[in-house]
C-alpha cells in the first residue's frame, strides 16, 4: 500500500491550512475585503507558527481574487442556488475548492472529499450533497479542458 502524495500528518497539517482558510475567506466575504490584519485576527491564536498564518492567508486571498469566476462557475452549475442565495459558509467554501481544483496540483478527489468534510463540520445539513454536487461538476470540467 502506498501513502499517497502527502503523509498523515502532511494531510492533517493541510486539513488544517484549508480550515483556517476558508474561516479568513469567510471573514474576508464578512468585512467585504481581504487583508493580511484581517487574517492574522482569525489565524493569531490557533495557526501555530508564522508559515502556517503565511499558508492560510496566501490561500483565503487567492480564493478571495478569484471569487467572481468561482461564483459564475457555481452559479452556472447551480442556477437555483446563486452565489447570492448560498449560505455564507458554502460560498466561501466553493470559493475556496474551485480555486484550488483551478490552481493547484491538489489531487482533485482530495480537494472535493476536503470540501465535503469542512461542509459536514461548519455548514447545514444539505450542504455537503450541494457542495459535492457542484464541485463534481467543476471537476470534470476542468478535467475536460486539461484533455482538449
Amino acid at each position: 500500500m502506498t501513502a499517497g502524495p502527502y503523509t498523515p500528518r502532511q494531510m492533517d497539517s493541510r486539513h488544517k491550512i484549508r480550515e483556517l482558510s476558508l474561516q479568513v475567506l469567510f471573514t474576508f466575504d464578512a468585512q467585504n475585503r481581504a487583508d493580511a490584519e484581517l487574517a492574522n485576527e482569525v489565524t493569531l491564536d490557533v495557526a501555530g507558527d508564522a508559515d502556517t498564518i503565511r499558508e492560510v492567508t496566501k490561500m483565503a486571498t487567492a480564493a478571495w481574487d478569484a471569487r467572481k469566476t468561482a461564483d459564475a462557475w457555481s452559479t452556472r452549475l447551480a442556477p437555483q442556488w446563486p452565489t447570492h442565495r448560498q449560505p455564507q459558509v458554502d460560498r466561501a467554501l466553493l470559493r475556496l475548492a474551485i480555486w484550488e481544483l483551478t490552481n493547484t496540483d491538489t489531487p482533485p478527489k482530495v480537494v472535493i472529499d476536503e470540501a465535503i468534510e469542512l461542509a459536514k463540520t461548519f455548514s447545514t445539513a444539505n450542504s455537503p450533497a450541494f457542495i459535492n454536487g457542484v464541485l463534481d461538476a467543476v471537476m470534470k470540467e476542468v478535467s475536460a479542458l486539461k484533455q482538449a
